[in-house]
Order: structure tokens, then sequence, then C-alpha cells
């Protein structure tokens, strides 16, 4: 049942606006000025307020400032016989989902209540979404060898520094692009993704710049490329190391003119992109085979992040292993299997060439085929090929 709190100095206007709420099946509290609806609403949790504007002690404006600094803070709508535009505008301003003025309209009142809890409802399941897709993307692990990647994520994600992952096949590399976006300015604008190596060489332009109609015998409509899509936010380029010269070209054009062109178009568009970039490859050896351009790496590599493979950090296994077990049991909805420490030695003794996504894997492959608790008999039987 959703729970509403009115702050208003005047007692008829509570009691007629619970009256109306209460019949309506929502749970109503009340507040006779602003210093006593803010009391209460460090006491307990409200999904909207009906908060009057013209009160004694503090007035509804003050009241709607301070809610501001609660940790969650109910959808406010204002309500006061002296309306006039500039107020309105003003608690807008400030975050009041609407403004109505005395008397309320029956119907406007509630109609207004309705949409304010449907607003509460999405905030609250865009916060669980964003939590459950940052657990995703969280680096786990306490090694000396990923903790130094993690101080570089905390100095270089506030600043609008390209960067270079480096590293091999299921290190984490989309991992540190994420975290970087996540702790930066931008993280609430869009992160775009682009896997240089699965996009064929005659279509990267396109996927990357867009294309007017036309542009090609298959271009029957205009498409917008991923540095539009991105703007404002981040495009992670990833495997840059297998993209095309002529790709690269207008990459590098992008970086330094904050500028792109779709295929087909003449027209400049501004774009104000991040690019962070990540490859497998080794980039030096590449320029002096002449297949990635040198003055593009220097544009990308500002700064330089080595994510370290999982031979190299081997004492987070026991950590990685928790984290997937945990993982797989929420994916199956099951109950979360136990591994034995003899178990855990052995996946410490292998070689993981397939670094964190193979162990990933063979995490899972223990989960289906083992009992309750995996044993090191288990990993001698389903993990070491």
């Amino acid at each position: 049942m959703a729970k509403i709190l009115i702050i208003d100095d005047e007692a008829s206007i509570r009691e007629t606006l619970k009256e109306i709420l209460v019949y309506e099946k929502y749970k109503v509290h009340e507040a006779q000025d602003g210093e006593e609806g803010l009391d209460m609403l460090q006491k307990e949790e409200y999904d909207v307020v009906l908060c009057d504007i013209k009160m004694p002690k503090v007035d509804g404006i003050e009241a709607l400032d301070k809610a501001q600094e609660m940790t969650k803070m109910p959808q406010f709508i204002m309500i006061s016989a002296h309306g006039t535009i500039e107020t309105a505008v003003e608690a807008t301003k400030k975050g009041a989902f609407d403004f109505i003025v005395k008397p309320p309209d029956l119907n406007r009142l509630l109609l207004s209540v309705r949409n304010a809890l449907d607003k509460s409802n999405l905030v609250q399941e865009t916060k669980v979404l964003k939590k459950k897709v940052s657990k995703k993307y969280e680096i786990v692990g306490a090694s000396e060898a990923i903790h130094r990647v993690l101080e570089d994520i905390d100095k270089v994600a506030p600043t609008d520094a390209r960067v270079l992952i480096t590293g091999p096949n299921g290190a984490g590399k989309e991992l540190v692009c994420r975290q970087i976006h996540a702790k930066s300015n931008r993280a609430k604008m869009p992160f775009v993704e682009v896997n240089c190596a699965a996009i064929p060489s005659e279509l990267i332009e396109s996927e990357l710049f867009g294309h007017e109609k036309g542009a090609f015998t298959s271009a029957v409509k205009q498409r917008i490329g991923k540095f539009e899509q991105a703007d404002g936010g981040t495009l992670f380029l990833d495997e840059i190391g297998d993209m095309s010269l002529s790709a690269q070209a207008k990459v590098l054009r992008a970086l330094q003119e904050q500028k792109i062109t779709r295929v087909g178009g003449d027209k400049d568009i501004k774009v104000n992109v991040r690019v962070v970039a990540a490859t497998n490859k080794d980039l030096k050896k590449e320029i002096e085979e002449g297949n990635f351009r040198e003055d593009l790496f220097h544009r990308l590599s500002v700064i330089l992040i080595k994510v370290p493979s999982l031979d190299e950090r081997k004492e987070d296994i026991p950590l990685l292993a928790d984290r997937f077990l945990a993982d797989i049991a929420k994916d199956y909805g099951a109950a979360k299997k136990k591994i034995d420490d003899k178990a855990i030695a052995l996946l410490m003794e292998r070689s993981w060439t397939g670094n964190i996504r193979e162990l990933r894997n063979v995490v899972e492959r223990l989960v289906i085929l083992s009992k309750d608790t995996i044993t090191a008999e288990d990993v001698k039987r389903y993990a070491i090929q």
C-alpha cells in the first residue's frame, strides 16, 4: 500500500485530502507544518508528499529543498492557494513532481498522485536495475595486480582522458571500461560498445559514423552511428587492433576535431564522446607491420591500463570462484553450492589460457555436474582436461 504524507497548516485541508486518499486505499499520515513534515520524513519512507507552500516555521519550498538531501526522496506535489506561474516554475526547478492550485480538483489531484506513484516506482526499479548492472560488471579480486588496475581506474575515471586497455582475451577489459564510465562524470549518459573484430571492414565505417539514405545499395534509410549514439557519454572500441586502416583514419579525425561525417554525407556533426579502446594485440608491433596507425595509437593511449591475465593473479581465484558460484545459483534459481579447499587448490594450480571467462565456464560446469559440495575429485574429473 502506497504511503502518502500531507503537510499543510490548515486542519480542514488535511482532513479533506486524507478522506479522499484513504477512500482510494492509500495509507495517509499528516503533518501540520514543514518542520513536523521533515521530521516525519526522517523517520519514515513515503512515496508521495502533498505539501502546502505557505506555512509557518518551514514553508513548502524550504521543505522541498531539505528533502532533496534525503537518501530516498519521495515525489512532492506542491499545493497552494496563492499559485502563480513563477511559484510553479520555482517548485518544479527544485524537484517538485507537480503543482496544484487550492482548492484542488478531485480528478486532477488523484491523477497527479497516481502519476507520481508511477514515477516513484520507476525510479526505484531503475535504482535496483542499476545496482544489478553494476554488480554484474564489478571487478572481483584482492591481488596486488588487480589493486593497481583499480587504483588506475579511480585516478582516470573523473577525467575525460582517453584510455587504452590492453590484456589477453577473457581477462576483463570490458569490465575496466565499464568501471571507468560508471565512476566518470558521464555515468548518466550513454555507454556504447563496438566490437571492431566482429564487424566486416566494409561495414565498420557505417557502424561507427552512420550513413545517409542512398549512400550505398542497402542504405534504404538514414542510420545513426555509434559516435552519435554515445554523444555525451563513453564509446568503447573493443578489439581496436582489428579495425581497418581507412576506419582508423576517420576515428583519428573524430578524436582530433570532435566531429564526424556520416557515410555518403557532407555535413560535419559535432560529437562529445569519451573514447576508451581495448585490444589483445601488441599495437606497437602492429604499427611496425603497417597494420595500425601510429598517430591513432598516440591519440588513444593518453592513459594505458594493462589488465593482468588470471595466471598473474591466481590468488584471486577463491574470490572469483565464490562469486561465480553465487551468480550461477541465482541464474539457475538454486541453492549456492560449496567448493572445498582442495578443489580450490587444484584450480589455482591450473594454467588459465582463457582467463576469467574460462574460469567462469569451468565453475558452471562443476556446478552442473557435481553434488552439493564441489570436491577435488570433481575438479580432476570435470575441470582438468
